[in-house]
């Protein structure tokens, strides 16, 4: 199981994680990415890749 977190200081909701995820674990709600299916997570660190702020993280839990 992975451990999916959003810093929404960090995010400018570009929505590139929205777009790259192959689980729609993300969504954007008022221009801030938001957690959805974190449960989905694969892992794959796709998000992490194409998220120019730094503002997700994944970690195994």
């Amino acid at each position: 199981m992975y451990i999916v977190t959003v810093d929404t200081e960090k995010c400018v909701g570009d929505g590139n994680c929205v777009d790259v995820c192959p689980v729609q674990v993300f969504e954007l709600q008022d221009n801030k990415a938001v957690l959805v299916n974190p449960d989905e997570c694969l892992g794959c660190d796709s998000c992490v890749e194409v998220c120019e702020t730094g503002a997700i993280t994944i970690s195994e839990g």
